[in-house]
């Protein structure tokens, strides 16, 4: 093999494994991201009052957190330990209903559980969509004031 037929071979090679290293950024949709400049929708279901702080808490440091490199599920579960206050609030006003330490079989799962454990499982999950969804449309984190997303009660 001649030295410049070498060479091309050698360039062939840096450039095939460049392509391979090379990044391609995925499309984005901005109709997915919340516009955190309207006001909250009230809510619609009977009971929902202790679900719409834990939501709006979870919504709005998903999209904080969600640029984040480490994966969605580290980042949702960060979300959620944001969240702790606000989850607390709406076990505590579940804990003092009838029947809140009740254990029936899950809608979705069909596995044994309790009001309190499906709370938890709601915020996970909402927390995980929102990581996700901030990604997918490159969208915006709410405004922040002293380290808290605005709109956090």
């Amino acid at each position: 093999m001649t030295r410049h037929a070498a060479t091309a071979a050698l360039a062939l090679a840096v450039l095939s494994l460049a392509a391979c290293d090379s990044r391609h950024d995925m499309a984005t949709n901005a109709k997915l991201c919340a516009d955190f400049k309207q006001a909250k929708p009230a809510p619609i279901v009977a009971g929902a009052e202790g679900a719409a702080p834990v939501d709006e808490c979870v919504r709005r440091w998903a999209y904080s957190l969600a640029p984040s490199h480490d994966p969605a599920a580290t980042v949702a579960e960060a979300v959620v330990a944001a969240c702790n206050v606000q989850l607390a609030r709406w076990n505590q006003q579940t804990l003092s209903q009838p029947g809140a330490d009740f254990e029936a079989n899950s809608i979705t799962t069909g596995q044994p559980t309790t009001p309190i454990a499906e709370h938890g499982v709601f915020a996970a999950g909402r927390a995980l969509f929102y990581v996700v969804q901030a990604r997918a449309g490159a969208c915006p984190a709410p405004p922040i004031t002293n380290g808290v997303p605005d709109g956090i009660t």
